[in-house]
């Protein structure tokens, strides 16, 4: 049977962005032309628009701003923005300016295959904190790149706040470089036990 490698898996499972059309929207207008979309002002400002394909959900403002959540890549939140902006055009709303686009939040789950010592691990590590009796992950603030790190003991992770998948990936591969150089990993015990 082959040794299980630890090497970390990444997977985003959310990212965050707001959009500014740098133009007016109306609301009612796009509520009735548009199918499926919910707007109920007196509970929320804001029209929300889901798509299915991609699955992502828009936030649309009368100011034309909206805010996109639900995407697995930044490929993909383009792909549904366009659909969106394509969807919108269909209904007569042309957007005569270039929309800004702006990632406020990637949130990605990481397994790093080995387990995590986090006693040692917040001694050793600054801008970290462990409270075992209050949560059962160590809390890490990484600066560069500046992310949050949910760190637990199994060696999975969630890391939030990154404005890039390129910032997930660095901040992976730098906090189990240096958990490693730490001592503060081990490999999980094997399924099989040998005789």
């Amino acid at each position: 049977m082959a040794k299980k490698t630890a090497k970390p898996v990444i997977r985003i499972e959310n990212i965050v962005a707001t959009v500014t059309l740098h133009q007016e929207l109306d609301l009612n207008y796009i509520s009735r032309e548009i199918p499926g979309v919910s707007y109920q002002p007196e509970e929320f400002p804001g029209l929300i628009l889901r798509l299915q394909n991609p699955r992502l959900t828009a936030l649309i403002f009368g100011s034309g701003k909206m805010v996109v959540t639900g995407a697995k890549s930044v490929n993909q939140l383009i792909r549904g923005f366009k659909r969106i902006l394509r969807m919108l055009a269909r209904h007569g709303i042309v957007i005569r300016q270039k929309p800004s686009v702006h990632i406020q939040n990637i949130v990605a789950s990481a397994n790093l295959g080995v387990e995590v010592d986090l006693e040692k691990a917040a001694e050793l590590l600054e801008n970290s904190m462990y409270e075992p009796e209050q949560f059962p992950g160590l809390i890490y603030r990484m600066t560069d790149p500046n992310v949050v790190l949910l760190i637990f003991s199994s060696g999975k992770m969630v890391i939030t706040g990154a404005k890039s998948e390129e910032n997930v990936k660095r901040a992976v591969e730098k906090i189990y470089k240096t958990l490693q150089e730490l001592g503060c990993v081990r490999t999980p015990p094997s399924e099989y036990t040998s005789f």
